[in-house]
């Protein structure tokens, strides 16, 4: 178990590393990582979070569930991860999918995004495996008109092409109290949330309060900086870690481990994914647990 106050070990150890030993290492590590050129990401647009103060006019936006999958980006011919990582679909999976650009989200159903993320990993998943995911269509990025518009263009394009894709379903509601009954049905159903969508908002690539997700609690990533060693009935195993997200805030998180987890707990410089519900005055993650090591896209 690393602990906060050997931090600095790991970079004495790399004054021993000779230049043959790294040279090795550049070769050696070719198969296994993807090379620059097949890492483009795509122009995602982006959603803001639900606030709670807000005054959203519900008349102006179109609701749709909030999937808990993996985002996809079908450029036409193939396609990319959030990250930009190319997924190796079968050919037999996109038959008839359009020449267009598609955004969307790769999905098998509620509760089982670690499914679905470890078959869009793989490069030699089985066909029973991708039989169980569809591509749940989002939005047409190429198009110019507004949302309602590009969400009517989609029904009547993409709705009967192909068994493995489908346009996610948008509906109406008419005030804040029939936007949490919607929202408490799905929870309850094991469903992550809901997105609202601005019915005249053109597609715009990066974060916009044109669409907004709603959901009891919001996860995050961050980096793993160090283990905080357990107290109490926690003695010999990880009793926190010390985190950093991408805005650079440091935290640590202590809930949501297994005893397992604790003893085996995710590895420095690792990437994991915690809920938070809102922020605090300082702007770090408010009662953040941990929910799962998050393995790369």
């Amino acid at each position: 178990m690393t602990k906060v106050r050997k931090r600095s070990s790991n970079r004495k150890h790399l004054r021993f590393f000779n230049w043959q030993f790294l040279l090795f290492i550049s070769f050696v590590s070719i198969p296994l990582e993807l090379k620059a050129s097949e890492i483009l990401k795509p122009p995602l647009q982006l959603a803001t979070e639900f606030q709670a103060e807000s005054t959203v006019q519900l008349d102006d936006f179109l609701v749709s569930e909030k999937l808990d999958g993996v985002r996809g980006y079908w450029d036409g011919s193939s396609m990319r991860t959030r990250s930009g990582r190319k997924i190796n679909l079968p050919d037999w999976f996109t038959k008839g999918f359009p020449d267009y650009p598609v955004d969307g989200e790769l999905w098998i159903g509620r509760n089982q995004f670690d499914q679905v993320s470890a078959i869009v990993r793989k490069t030699n998943a089985t066909k029973t495996q991708w039989q169980q995911v569809r591509f749940m269509v989002f939005d047409l990025p190429a198009e110019t008109t507004h949302f309602a518009t590009r969400y009517k263009k989609a029904l009547a394009e993409l709705s009967d092409i192909s068994t493995h894709i489908e346009v996610i379903p948008q509906f109406s509601v008419k005030d804040k109290l029939a936007l949490d009954r919607r929202l408490t049905d799905i929870i309850e159903n094991n469903g992550e949330g809901l997105m609202l969508h601005r019915k005249t908002a053109l597609y715009q690539v990066g974060r916009t309060g044109d669409i907004v997700k709603l959901k009891p609690f919001y996860d995050a990533e961050a980096r793993v900086l160090a283990h905080k060693e357990g107290k109490g009935k926690y003695i010999g195993m990880m009793g926190a870690l010390l985190v950093e997200t991408k805005q650079g805030k440091q935290f640590s998180i202590g809930s949501g481990f297994s005893d397992e987890e604790r003893r085996n707990p995710p590895k420095v410089g690792s990437t994991i994914t915690f809920k938070y519900y809102g922020e605090t005055q300082k702007g770090t993650p408010r009662f953040a647990s941990f929910l799962r090591v998050r393995d790369p896209i």
